[in-house]
């Protein structure tokens, strides 16, 4: 229950602005999850989630930045926990994750900002990212399956 509350919530910050713990708990109840103030905080701390400032000023909780200083991939437990399946051919990496767990997954891809990334699209549970050379979708796809197993 708690990895699937946790996932929810991935989901949930990246489809909507989130700027509290009580907005989490109020999107979270009306999903069925039962759910308390500290639970929340518990799981928001558990996923690193940070705030980030918003066009209007407001501030939103955000995977924050996925990277290690050294520029290694780095995404957390319940990210990679989504993840069935990485593959690459040519110029492209496809991952494969629970159904509706994608958005998150894209989500965080995109918060890698990596310079060798073009662009990715989400559907129900797979993922496609376009890279740069078919050496960038192989580095990027074996870092990911590094991910996997070391969880």
């Amino acid at each position: 229950m708690k990895s699937q509350r946790q996932q929810r919530i991935l989901e949930l910050i990246s489809k909507y602005e989130i700027e509290t713990q009580e907005d989490m708990m109020t999107r979270l109840l009306a999903e069925g999850f039962k759910v308390t103030q500290a639970t929340v905080s518990r799981d928001l701390k558990e996923l690193r989630l940070t705030k980030v400032q918003t066009a209007r000023g407001t501030y939103r909780y955000s995977l924050g930045q996925m990277r290690q200083a050294n520029g290694s991939v780095k995404l957390n437990n319940a990210m990679v926990d989504s993840i069935t399946e990485v593959k690459y051919s040519l110029n492209n990496v496809v991952i494969k994750t629970y159904p509706g767990l994608a958005g998150a997954v894209a989500f965080a891809v995109d918060t890698l900002n990596m310079p060798s990334i073009l662009g990715c699209v989400a559907g129900d549970d797979t993922v496609i990212i376009v890279t740069d050379s078919v050496e960038s979708s192989a580095e990027l796809s074996e870092k990911l399956t590094e991910l996997m197993k070391s969880f």
